[in-house]
Formats: C-alpha cells, structure tokens, sequence
C-alpha cells in the first residue's frame, strides 16, 4: 500500500532558501512547488529535515527550531530531534 504524501509550507523569504536548498538535497523525490511568498515541499510518504545539511548551507549551527519561525503548514505526523525534523503518516 503506497504511503500517504506528506508537504511543508515556508515563507518565501531569504532565511528559507537554504532550508529548501538542504531539503531538496536530502529529499531527491521531493517536489518543490514556489509560489507568491511562498515554498511548498510535497513528498511521498516521508520528508526528512536534517540539522547538518542546513548548517552546511548556513555555515552556522542551527537550531531546528528556527524553522518555526517561517513555517506556514505542514502535513503529517512530526517527529523532531536535534538533529532532524521529519514528516510521516504512521500507521497503527
């Protein structure tokens, strides 16, 4: 049974581009849809965030948490560390 999709929302604004650019990097099958004053990141079944690939592109640490900060929405189930954010439907 194929996975439900996942997405994140972002604002379009300079302090994203590097969180899309990681996110598209470590997401290969990730789509990323740009919109007026917005990024939508649709993927199937999983989305993983990781902490490093951003700082890479930063080149400063990074809290994930920054995110919040220019998220819009999101959809499915979080589960966030230190070191990555992901998204996913889980099953019972």
């Amino acid at each position: 049974m194929p996975r439900q999709p996942v997405f994140i929302a972002l604002q379009a604004n300079h302090d994203t581009i590097p969180i899309v650019e990681a996110i598209q990097a470590d997401n290969p099958s990730a789509e990323v849809l740009e919109y007026p004053g917005m990024v939508k990141i649709n993927a199937p079944g999983v989305l993983v965030i990781r902490r490093a690939s951003i700082e890479e592109r930063v080149g400063r640490d990074f809290d994930l948490r920054e995110m919040q900060l220019n998220l819009i929405s999101l959809a499915g189930e979080v589960d966030e560390t230190e070191e990555a954010f992901t998204l996913e439907w889980k099953t019972a």
